[in-house]
């Protein structure tokens, strides 16, 4: 995650180098909006179990492109539809492991003196729908915005590692890890800086995931900045 945290805000240097040039562009009547992203989140576990805990940082990197489509004739409103990608880690202390069998088993861990590190992480391709509202104008380009909408994901790598008393435990592709995932968005600021919430609406385990019997039901909940660029 470390380079990728590198390379995010890299990016978002460039965005904001390009946004604060003094650019003089003709009045395009026919303009479009917000066509590239980049966001950083903070990323929390919601209707985790009562013993599950989370610690230290955990962090998400959001990055991608959305068509927007103007729905009106003041081009003030539109949809948006895109393709975009997500690296998300989360810290906590759920051990993952394997039986005798293969199977993967799931406990918390007691004692946090015991390890020194403990998390899971999913890498995303995504496809986000917005309904868009904007201040915008044809010659003005700093300007408030209410971004809302639903965003899919489909996880195309996870990965838990643990480091402590017991080794080193790494497991990749486990399949208790829901493929999909969907969830509800909103992004509104003014001009470079945007709030940005996720809220998962569907589990990341399946209910494979489960201790003493019951279902770990934990979803993903983003909250962060998101940064915009033409």
């Amino acid at each position: 995650m470390r380079y990728l945290f590198f390379i995010f805000f890299c990016l978002i240097s460039i965005i904001r180098c390009y946004t604060q040039e003094n650019i003089i562009k003709e009045v395009d009547s026919l303009y479009k909006e917000d066509q590239f992203y980049a966001g950083i989140t903070y990323n929390l576990l919601g209707n985790r179990p009562k013993s599950l805990n989370q610690s230290g940082f955990s962090l998400g990197f959001h990055l991608g492109f959305i068509k927007d489509m103007p729905i009106n004739k003041k081009r003030n409103k539109a949809i948006g539809l895109g393709i975009g990608y997500s690296a998300n880690s989360y810290n906590q202390d759920l051990f993952i492991n394997k039986d005798n069998a293969g199977n993967f088993v799931y406990s918390i861990l007691a004692d946090t003196e015991t390890y020194t590190k403990n998390k899971f992480s999913t890498h995303l391709i995504e496809v986000p729908l917005e309904f868009r509202w904007r201040t915008s104008t044809p010659s003005e380009y700093d300007f408030w915005r209410i971004y809302m909408g639903i965003k899919f994901g489909y996880t195309i790598v996870n990965t838990s590692k643990y480091e402590g008393d017991l080794g080193r435990i790494k497991y990749t592709s486990n399949n208790d890890f829901n493929k999909f995932q969907y969830g509800l968005t909103l992004s509104t600021g003014y001009n470079t800086w945007n709030i940005h919430v996720y809220y998962g609406l569907n589990s990341i385990l399946s209910d494979k995931a489960t201790i003493n019997g019951e279902r770990i039901d934990f979803n993903a909940i983003k909250i962060g900045l998101m940064f915009y660029i033409l």
